[in-house]
C-alpha cells in the first residue's frame, strides 16, 4: 500500500510517499506526478516513510527526473525518521552455499 501526498506551492511540487512503492503502486505515482511536472520549477520528494521501493518504483522516479531536465529534483529524508537498520549479514548464508 502506498500513500501519496502531493501539493504544489511556489512553483514546487512536493510529494511525500509512505508505504511501499512497488509494481502495483508505481503507476499511481506516475499518474499523480507526471500530469503536472511540466508546470513546476522544482520537484521535492519526501521518502522518509517509504518502506520499500521496487525497480518499477525507481523507473517512475527516474522518469520524473528526466522530465524535469535541468530543473531541481531532490529526494529527501526527513530528520524525524530514525536511521535505517544495518543491512543483513550476508555471511549468514555461507553454510547454505557449501
Amino acid at each position: 500500500m502506498l500513500n501519496i501526498e502531493k501539493r504544489i506551492e511556489d512553483g514546487a511540487m512536493l510529494v511525500a510517499l509512505e508505504g511501499q512503492l512497488d509494481t502495483d503502486s508505481a503507476p499511481r505515482l506516475d499518474a499523480a506526478m507526471l500530469e503536472e511536472l511540466a508546470d513546476v520549477q522544482r520537484l521535492e520528494l519526501d521518502l522518509a516513510k517509504l518502506d520499500y521501493i521496487s525497480s518499477a518504483g525507481l523507473r517512475v522516479l527516474l522518469r520524473a527526473k528526466k522530465i524535469m531536465g535541468e530543473r531541481p529534483c531532490h529526494p529527501e529524508r526527513s530528520a524525524e525518521r530514525a536511521e535505517p537498520k544495518d543491512p543483513p549479514n550476508i555471511d549468514d548464508g555461507k553454510e547454505v552455499m557449501r
